[in-house]
Formats: structure tokens, C-alpha cells, sequence
């Protein structure tokens, strides 16, 4: 779970990849987020992890000294979705195949183990241009 106690390696890991994370969500975001807004947004990640209606995850190094990204399963805000889920790995960790091997885990693991039928990834299984002019929820 993607906690506020990650927040200084989150935020390392989120800066360090700005030009990344547009690509995934679109938009300028990070632009202009400072470590106290990364700390409210992770507070806000954990709670709604806590009371069970989205789940952050947070991709650690396996000896945990470095985020190397996220994973966000949330409501869908699409019609004909159940979930969306959106991830990103650090920008250095691009070029290793890193994220494409998250991406394929996340979705068999989401298969097995995840009672949704129809989960949307914005961004690889349908594009972000085409998943904004869906209709909303």
C-alpha cells in the first residue's frame, strides 16, 4: 500500500520522472508539486485504500531503498468500466523493460484476482485521447 510514510522516496521517484508521468496521465501534472502536497495526496491514497474504495501500491526496490513507481486501481469513471488502473515505473527504469513487465504482471494479477469484468488501462489498452471522450459516469 502506498503509505505517507513513502513520501520522500514517492516524491524522489515522481520528480525524477516528470516528462514519464505526463505521458501516463496526460496534462502538466507534476508541475508544481512540492513534498507537502505529495504528503496530502499520499494521505489521501492510504485512506481511501484503508476504507476500500481505490488501491494505491507503491513499487519498491527490492531492498526497498528507492520507489520505483505506482500502481492505482480506482472506480471507474467511464461508462461500460468496472475499474480503471494506471501505472508508471521511474523514468531511468524505462529502457529495461521494467514497466511493459509490471504492466503484464498487473493485468494477469487483476484477471485472477480482482472481481472486476471490464478494467480500463488508459493509456496502453485504449488510448488517453480516446479514453477522455468516453462518456462519464
Amino acid at each position: 500500500m502506498l503509505t505517507v510514510n513513502d513520501v520522500v522516496k514517492d516524491y524522489d521517484a515522481v520528480m525524477s520522472s516528470v516528462e514519464h508521468c505526463r505521458t501516463i496521465w496526460g496534462g502538466k501534472w507534476p508541475e508544481g508539486l512540492t513534498l507537502e502536497q505529495n504528503l496530502i495526496d499520499l494521505g489521501w491514497h492510504q485512506k481511501e485504500f484503508q476504507i476500500r474504495r481505490s488501491f494505491a501500491y507503491t513499487v519498491v526496490a527490492p531492498d526497498e531503498s528507492m520507489v520505483l513507481g505506482c500502481v492505482y486501481l480506482l472506480p471507474a469513471s467511464k461508462a461500460g468500466y468496472d475499474a480503471e488502473v494506471f501505472l508508471w515505473i521511474r523514468q531511468s527504469h524505462l529502457q529495461s523493460g521494467m514497466e511493459d513487465r509490471l504492466f503484464d504482471a498487473v493485468r494477469q494479477w487483476v484477471a485472477a484476482d480482482w472481481p472486476f469484468k471490464a478494467v480500463a488501462y488508459p493509456g496502453r489498452s485504449i488510448s488517453l485521447a480516446d479514453w477522455k471522450n468516453l462518456s462519464s459516469l
